[in-house]
């Protein structure tokens, strides 16, 4: 890398650091240490070609890690801002998805829009990710070897945007983030850690346009997830 390329790399991680700063407020509440993710120091100098998602979408490349390359016809990396606070993550992407080249454009993407609004944020504010970055045929549960091919990109993704708070969106997606093979009733409802992270499971929107039912059970996640960003000082952008 030259010196001019490193001078833009460290400007933008600089910029993208205050920015983090400026709309949090303050790391943690007052008295207490925040969580980060580990190998996050908050004070470190930003070192020059840090990785960054630009860096981390040009690792995945044209993927051909596993058999999924054959039959998408786009990867679907993630979609939202680099100093998001708050972080969606699902399982893998669906048609829509995979014909646009952006997670949660569907119908089950509507609807996760309006979660995001009525938590008083906006999309452009939060990011999407999914453990997949390629659809499974049919839209069929992803399987271990697919898991395994990209969960190095979930978790790099996770590590350049050092969220507070990641809502996973399914059972698929909390297993894979919390290693469990728990069902997502047993999850739901409660934070648990990951490497400094606080995760909330919930259920993925596509469950919930087929049982509308348990949305006031997602809602009341949701609400948890308001309440500790409250508490750590991060307000939505505008509010």
């Amino acid at each position: 890398m030259s010196a001019a390329d490193e001078a833009v790399t460290l400007i933008a991680d600089l910029r993208s650091a205050l920015a983090r700063h400026q709309r949090a407020g303050a790391w943690a509440a007052p008295g207490e240490r925040s969580a980060r993710p580990v190998g996050v120091v908050d004070d470190a100098p930003v070192e020059p070609g840090r990785r960054t998602l630009a860096t981390v979408r040009a690792d995945l490349g044209d993927c051909t890690r596993c058999a999924l390359a054959t039959t998408r016809s786009n990867i679907v990396f993630g979609d939202g801002a680099a100093d998001a606070p708050l972080v969606f993550v699902g399982e893998a992407p669906g048609a829509d998805e995979d014909r646009t080249g952006v997670p949660f454009v569907g119908r089950a993407g509507e609807l996760l829009d309006k979660m995001i609004v009525a938590m008083g944020w906006r999309r452009s504010d939060v990011y999407i990710a999914n453990v997949l970055k390629c659809r499974p045929p049919g839209n069929r549960t992803p399987l271990a070897d697919e898991i395994a091919a990209c969960r190095p990109f979930l978790d790099a993704q996770l590590g350049v945007l050092a969220p507070r708070i990641v809502v996973a969106l399914g059972r698929p997606a909390a297993n894979t983030l919390l290693g469990t093979d728990a069902p997502i009733s047993a999850l739901r409802g409660r934070f648990h850690e990951l490497n400094g992270l606080r995760v909330m499971p919930t259920f993925h929107p596509a469950y919930l346009l087929r049982e509308p039912d348990r949305k006031r059970d997602a809602w009341a996640d949701l609400k948890l997830v308001m309440a500790e960003l409250e508490r750590l000082g991060i307000q939505p952008p505008g509010a």
